[in-house]
Parts: structure tokens; C-alpha cells; sequence
């Protein structure tokens, strides 16, 4: 438009010029020409031709339209409502119809904008370009998250969502590790599924080795103390990446998204699945897959995944190949090393007569015998609490694992889980009784009213119950009165009153230390005799 403008004032503009810029730009012919008579008021339209400098009139969306968008949540309509309530109480002008909102709205918005006013920041997150990572090379960065797989499964009579922990490799796509846990994930979870990522033997190879780097989202079992002494102990460099931030792990999200879709969407149990009635839930008659079963079909997909498996970044590769492709020297460690470096250190303890003691409890094993009186380390696997692995406290040197003596069986366990279950919903169920509030309805204005009559002897009987269990209330400070001060001291007539018995208390005085009104300082006045010494 700058050209044709200058082209216009040297008078060397030409219709077919005219005709050959609104082909380009997709408009008609007389566009470009009304185009370049608002240039000509205004240079800022040929900056921006079509825009509000060609159109004066025209409606832009402003910072109160902005605002009012994010407070509805996108809905053109409420904004108009309340633009237009706001200039008939006179705070504004009256705004244009709903369809010129509209228009002005999706000219003057971006598309991610306009999202994020409607849904927030992850609703305009997708409407952002992101850079790809280079490729790398093997072992040099990993990826870890949790995942809770969306699959109903059987485990012990109960039907959970187990959850998923694995590494995977950024290079090659390559899924290093997986560990699957029944409830909640914890530091245990990660360090089995890091042991499997790590060794490159039966059942876990070949895939395997140290990573340089591995990056998690600020999780905290990632980021606990255990986990980051077995990274530290092993070299690895651990990238914390910053809160909500997916794209920043691309690799083992884009890997979360790719088990549901393409093997957890198939299984017996599927928690996204739609459901005919009118809520979504899982058929009581559907059979579920056992916690065995569903970890053995899991390690089979991702079998499948590194050895079948071709992700579009690889060029027809599967991720295996990629991998052996790939002439990168592999750091390894030994499975008793890795073993050693994966275990949380809980100190020193002494060996005595009946084993190690160790949170209260005893742990013995064959090896102890003749070692009583030695001091040893403790290492154990969290939660774990079987077994310990016991090294010497000097040397280091790996003495062995030492079990838990007296262990229940497993019906005593059973049974006691069982018990603390019934009790816990007992105890909640009476809970939730007790705190319970319930209130009116109301059809107008009104202070809200409680509802729960008592009568006077139900009201007596629970605070005088509720009296007996409060023990400031059931003391008594009064019982034991204090005892007389010693004569050489300079006592308060107040305190000198309570602990004289039968001594009125005397009239206060002017303030602290100063003389009373009888003319004494406060103490006892010392007895009056006669002219023969008599009291």
C-alpha cells in the first residue's frame, strides 16, 4: 500500500497496478482504491489497510470489553448485556449489536487470546507454537512421569486404577523402564522403574545404561531425598522443570497419550469409555483383569513399543533399531551397585543379642551370629518394611539382608487391614453425623437459619458431657491456696490478705511501692505497746 500511495502522488499510478495488488491481496479492485483514499487522511492505514485507520468508525474492542470477557468467560452475550446496562446507568456508550461484537471480537482477538480469556492459560496453550529439541543422541536425556491408567483393575476384590511410572528416552523414543503400582505411586515406584530403565540384563535389556540428564515436572517423589541421593550416587543430572509446564516433557507426555489410544482404550474396564444411561460408570457385570494380568499386557505393549513400533520422528525406524544404530559409548553399573545406590540410608545402628532394632522392631538373619556388639548401616527400600540390607559401618562392606522377626502371616494382616477399614468408616460415618449443618430454604432475602431443635435437657446434658471431657474446665486452680511468703519480703497487701488467714484484706494503695493510707508501705504494721512494753 506504502508503494502504490507513492505511486499515486508521482502521479504514475495505474489502474492495472490497482487491479494486480487486489489480486494479490484477495480483495476486489475497489477495495484497494478506498484503501488508498484513507491513506492519503491517514498514513497509519497504509501500515494497516483494512483496519480501523481505513474504517474511523469502526468498533475495536478496548481493555473494559477485555476485562468483561474474562469475567464471563467468553460469553459475547453477557458482555453485552453488560456494556449495555453500563450506559443506561451512564458509565459508557452504548455498545454496537451482538453480531458487530462478534466480528470486532474475533478481528481484534487473536484465537489463543480469545481461548484464554474463555478457558485460562491451558486453554490457550494450544493455540501456541512450539520448538522442537534437537534429537540428541542415546542416554543423553530422559524423561519420567507418573500416569494413572484409566483401566478399572481387580486388585485383591477391589477395583482401582493402578498407576504407571517410566523412563523414556528422548533420542530414540524408547521406553528405558516401567514399574506398576497398585495404589499410589511413591520414591519406591520411581527407583524400580530406574533399576529397570538402568540394567541392560534379563528380563530389562537390551536396552539400558546411565542417563547424562533426566527431566520431571517438580514432582515430589522425583525430587525427594532418596531419589536424588541415587541420581547424585550414579552421576545423573537431574533437570527440574518448572510447574505446568507439559511441553517442556514432550516425549513422555506425548507417550501418555499413546498407551491410552492405542492399548489401554481396548482393555476390559476402560474408564473413558462411553457408557449408555446417564452417568458414565464401569457395568458391574464387566469382568475386570487381575493386577498380575494387567502388568503382564502392559510390559507386552511396551515390548511391542521398542522392538514393532515406528514413530513417525525415527524415519521408519522402530526405536531399538534407532537405538543400536546409534555408535554412543553406554555408561553401565552393576546390578549389586545399582541395587545398593536405589536403597534410602537410615543411619547407624548397633548389632545386639536380638538383631538389628530398627523403628521398633527386630530384624535377624543367618549371618549374624558372632557379630553381636558391631556397628552397622542401614539401608532399606521405602516402605518395605520386611526386609533391611545391613552393611558395616567402617568398612562399607555388605554383610546382608536381615528380615523381620515375629512377622505376622498373611491372614493376621488381612485380618487387622480389615479391622482398621471398619473402624475408619465407622468413624467417619459418626463424623459426618456430628458436623452435619443443616438450613432452611428461603424464597427472599434472609439471614440463614439453622435447622435442629434441642430441648432444655438435651442442651444441659451435652454441654455438661462435653464439661467432663474438657480438662481446663475440670481444673481447679483455687484448691490449694499458696503458702505465706517468708517474713523478709516485700509482698503486695493483696497477696499479704490471701495468705494471712483470718487478716482482712487492707485498702489498696496509691500504686505499687508506695505508702498506704495508714501511712505503712503496703506490709503488715508491726503490733502497738504501751508505755510498760505491753502489746
Amino acid at each position: 500500500m506504502r508503494r502504490l500511495l507513492a505511486l499515486r502522488w508521482e502521479g504514475k499510478l495505474t489502474t492495472g497496478q490497482v487491479r494486480s495488488a487486489a489480486d494479490v491481496l484477495g480483495v476486489r479492485e475497489r477495495a484497494v482504491w478506498r484503501w488508498l483514499a484513507a491513506a492519503e487522511r491517514d498514513e497509519a492505514a497504509a501500515r494497516a489497510p483494512g483496519e480501523r485507520a481505513a474504517y474511523p468508525g469502526r468498533f475495536t474492542v478496548t481493555d473494559e470489553v477485555r476485562a468483561l470477557l474474562g469475567l464471563w468467560k467468553g460469553n459475547v452475550a453477557a458482555v453485552h448485556r453488560e456494556l449495555t446496562a453500563r450506559a443506561a446507568r451512564g458509565e459508557g456508550a452504548l455498545p454496537p449489536s451482538i453480531p458487530t461484537l462478534h466480528r470486532a471480537i474475533r478481528r481484534d482477538l487473536m484465537p489463543g487470546e480469545r481461548a484464554g480469556l474463555a478457558g485460562g492459560e491451558r486453554a490457550a496453550r494450544k493455540h501456541d507454537v512450539f520448538l522442537a529439541r534437537p534429537r540428541g543422541w542415546r542416554n543423553q536425556v530422559w524423561e519420567t512421569d507418573h500416569m494413572q491408567a484409566p483401566v478399572l483393575v481387580d486388585v485383591e476384590g477391589k477395583a482401582l486404577r493402578p498407576w504407571i511410572t517410566w523412563f523414556t528416552d528422548c533420542a530414540t523414543n524408547a521406553i528405558m523402564g516401567v514399574a506398576v503400582t497398585p495404589g499410589h505411586p511413591s520414591r519406591e515406584s520411581v527407583l524400580a522403574a530406574l533399576r529397570s530403565a538402568v540394567l541392560r540384563e534379563d528380563p530389562y535389556g537390551p536396552l539400558g545404561g546411565l542417563p547424562e540428564r533426566v527431566r520431571v515436572d517438580r514432582g515430589k517423589d522425583f525430587l525427594s531425598k532418596t531419589v536424588t541421593a541415587a541420581f547424585d550416587a550414579l552421576v545423573v543430572t537431574v533437570e527440574d522443570l518448572p510447574a505446568y509446564t507439559p511441553h517442556l516433557k514432550g516425549t513422555v507426555e506425548g507417550l501418555n497419550r499413546a498407551v491410552e489410544s492405542m492399548f489401554l482404550a481396548a482393555l476390559p474396564g476402560y474408564a473413558h469409555q462411553p457408557r449408555p444411561g446417564k452417568r458414565p460408570s464401569w457395568p458391574k457385570e464387566e469382568l475386570l483383569l487381575s493386577f498380575e494380568d494387567f502388568t503382564g499386557r502392559l510390559l507386552d505393549w511396551t515390548g511391542w513399543w521398542n522392538t514393532t513400533h515406528q514413530p513417525a520422528p525415527l524415519s521408519g525406524k522402530t526405536p531399538l533399531q534407532a537405538w543400536e544404530a546409534d555408535p554412543t559409548p553406554l555408561r553401565e553399573v552393576s546390578a549389586e551397585d545399582l541395587w545398593t545406590f536405589t536403597l534410602e540410608d537410615a543411619g547407624v545402628y548397633a548389632l545386639g543379642t536380638r538383631g538389628v532394632r530398627f523403628r521398633k522392631r527386630d530384624y535377624v538373619g543367618p549371618w549374624m551370629t558372632g557379630r553381636g556388639g558391631i556397628q552397622v548401616r542401614v539401608r532399606f527400600m521405602p516402605h518395605h518394611d520386611h526386609r533391611i540390607e545391613v552393611f558395616h559401618a567402617t568398612t562399607g562392606r555388605y554383610l546382608g539382608p536381615a528380615d523381620l522377626a515375629d512377622r505376622a502371616t498373611q491372614e493376621q494382616i488381612s485380618a487387622v487391614r480389615q479391622t482398621r477399614a471398619t473402624r475408619s468408616r465407622r468413624l467417619k460415618k459418626d463424623l459426618e453425623a456430628s458436623q452435619r449443618e443443616r438450613y432452611a430454604a428461603v424464597t427472599q432475602p434472609e439471614e440463614p437459619q439453622r435447622l435442629g431443635a434441642l430441648t432444655t435437657a438435651q442442651a444441659e446434658a451435652e454441654l455438661a458431657q462435653a464439661t467432663d471431657t474438657d480438662l481446663s474446665q475440670l481444673s481447679l486452680p483455687d484448691l490449694i491456696p499458696p503458702a505465706v511468703p517468708p517474713a523478709g519480703w516485700r509482698t503486695p497487701a493483696s497477696l499479704a490478705a490471701l495468705t494471712t488467714p483470718g487478716r482482712p484484706a487492707p485498702a489498696p494503695s496509691g500504686r505499687d511501692g508506695a505508702s498506704a493510707p495508714d501511712g505503712t508501705d503496703g506490709r503488715p504494721a508491726p503490733p502497738t505497746t504501751d508505755e510498760d512494753g505491753d502489746a
